[in-house]
């Protein structure tokens, strides 16, 4: 999966230390990322390549993590003049682009673009928020308040059927991928009521012996997934389709699966895993 980048070693620590002109600049605008993107694959900009049009860049920059001995920083102003060699990508090469550790880098920056873009003020008062200096975290000199990144917790769903598994594609999106049930928690539920709840609500289905796969950050929607197996109460019950949610939903057995591998998502793990015959 896009986080699984061994040998090299993913720092999260928040060390808020200058850059120097070997460190990373990551840049973005919207969902666009400035990258090198060649036959050997993506590179992103360090400040070196940078500074010669960008006085201020040593000035203007945060912290983000380390990857082995690399620290990447988010830079938020960027003159693209004559930067031939790097260009602006949509963010959603990140999903294939190898090497792995440095899409897993640009994805993950990503996120923390998005959350400092939409945490700039306040929510209770509407003060400009602040960087802290010690922990990744903003705060409102006027009343206090404190902002952590966000993360939002969600179930993939693979629900099974004996030799058969329940496979679907999502309504009203232009990807006609097939994909697990999927959905994220409420306020107060438990994760095993959320993997029932969603299969009720999405297929209407009734579905027991909940068990516990494996998780994957994903940054595109700033969620933590976290992949269940679970099985089919009746194995008789017909599907009732949320057609608000979903376009299809139905079962294929294990030789049948029209799924092949991928090595971006959870989704695609568990379906291949199942196929495979591993759970």
């Amino acid at each position: 999966m896009i986080q699984d980048i061994s040998p090299h070693c993913f720092d999260n620590a928040y060390r808020p230390i200058p850059p120097d002109s070997e460190s990373v600049a990551l840049y973005y605008e919207n969902n666009l990322s400035l990258v090198k993107n060649s036959s050997q694959g993506i590179a992103f900009p360090k400040f070196k390549d940078l500074q010669r049009l960008n006085e201020d860049i040593y000035e203007d920059y945060i912290y983000l993590f380390a990857i082995d001995d690399t620290r990447y920083y988010l830079v938020r102003e960027v003159n693209l003049e004559r930067i031939s060699a790097f260009q602006m990508e949509n963010t959603e090469i990140f999903r294939l682009a190898l090497p792995m550790y440095t899409a897993f880098a640009g994805i993950t920056g990503y996120q923390l673009y998005n959350w400092y873009k939409k945490r700039r003020y306040c929510g209770c008062c509407g003060e400009p928020l602040q960087q802290d200096e010690k922990e990744r975290m903003l705060f409102c000199k006027g009343c206090g308040q404190v902002e952590y990144p966000r993360i939002n917790p969600a179930v993939i769903i693979g629900v099974c059927n004996e030799n058969r598994i329940l496979l679907s594609k999502y309504a009203n999106r232009p990807l006609s991928r097939y994909a697990l049930l999927a959905g994220f928690v409420e306020i107060g539920e438990p994760l095993e009521d959320a993997v029932k709840r969603e299969v009720l609500e999405e297929v209407g289905l009734h579905v027991t012996n909940v068990r516990y796969y494996k998780s994957q950050p994903w940054s595109y929607s700033d969620t933590l997934l976290m992949g269940f197996y679970c099985d089919v109460v009746d194995k008789e019950e017909e599907i009732c389709l949320d057609e608000k949610e979903l376009a299809f939903a139905g079962w294929f057995e294990r030789e049948e699966i029209p799924v092949k591998p991928r090595k971006d998502s959870l989704t695609n793990e568990m379906i291949i895993a199942f196929k495979e015959a591993r759970v």
